[in-house]
């Protein structure tokens, strides 16, 4: 059976893992789908019924016609062995992590054949989305099946966003940089203390603006956009080196 997503109204969704993303998902996705939804934590049970979803179990939201998977990236090896065993011919598995190549390996390796499964990367989080999704970006990779031409075309024209077909290499190639250094140079600001607030220029502002979008996300975002990403060490150290350099520079023209 293939998802026809232009019928999305009589398609099923299960949402695993309902933190903050898994909630932003189940926000967007509100009337389009019947939307279920599991998470470990069982105090999500009356937020997900606030927001339209049926908490349930993962054996149930296996059987959905459409997985995503917004699991921390410690459980998403045994979430993806917990339902390859469950879900039905023609189902559609998704993540939305911020890395690619190892989830994508993953995915390919533990799902059955008659899964199919697009690797995705909305490039965006709860903060930065929170005046709505239209015109922000996401990454979609294919994998496996034909799947992604429909869900590419129903994240274009029924959420608004910008769609960047690319693959998992080509992804975490370019993510390195972007994230990587984004939530380095975050996480450097925010250790250093307050930042002045009075005397500032825009392009201060900017950056404080940049680094607040990201200090907030949780330890296993950073993690995985530092230390999964399999481009995200030799980056780090390309920045790193160019910063010595520069301060020997500065130190010897003084």
């Amino acid at each position: 059976m293939k998802i026809k997503m232009s019928n999305v109204a009589q398609r099923s969704v299960g949402i695993v893992g309902f933190g903050a993303f898994g909630k932003l998902i189940a926000q967007n996705l509100y009337g389009h789908f019947d939307l279920k939804a599991y998470d470990p934590r069982s105090d999500q049970r009356d937020v997900a019924a606030e927001l339209g979803v049926t908490f349930t179990s993962l054996q149930a939201v296996a059987r959905c016609d459409v997985i995503v998977i917004a699991a921390p990236v410690s459980s998403f090896e045994d979430v993806l062995t917990s339902i390859a065993t469950v879900c039905h011919p023609g189902t559609l598995v998704i993540d939305v992590g911020s890395v690619k190549v190892h989830p994508s390996d993953l995915m390919e390796k533990y799902l059955p054949d008659y899964v199919d499964i697009v690797a995705t990367h909305p490039l965006f989080g709860p903060q930065s989305a929170c005046d709505g999704i239209e015109g922000l970006k996401i990454a979609v990779c294919p994998i496996r099946g034909l799947q992604h031409w429909p869900l590419a075309a129903f994240f274009r024209k029924h959420l608004g966003l910008q769609v960047i077909m690319t693959t998992p290499h080509d992804h975490d190639r370019e993510a390195a940089t972007v994230q990587g250094l984004t939530h380095l140079i975050a996480k450097v600001l925010h250790r250093m203390g307050p930042m002045p607030s009075r005397m500032t220029t825009r392009s201060f502002d900017l950056l404080v603006e940049a680094v607040s979008m990201v200090q907030n996300d949780a330890p296993e975002v950073f993690d995985a956009i530092e230390n999964a990403n399999p481009y995200s060490a030799g980056i780090r150290r390309k920045f790193f080196d160019l910063a010595h350099e520069l301060g020997v520079e500065l130190e010897n023209n003084a």
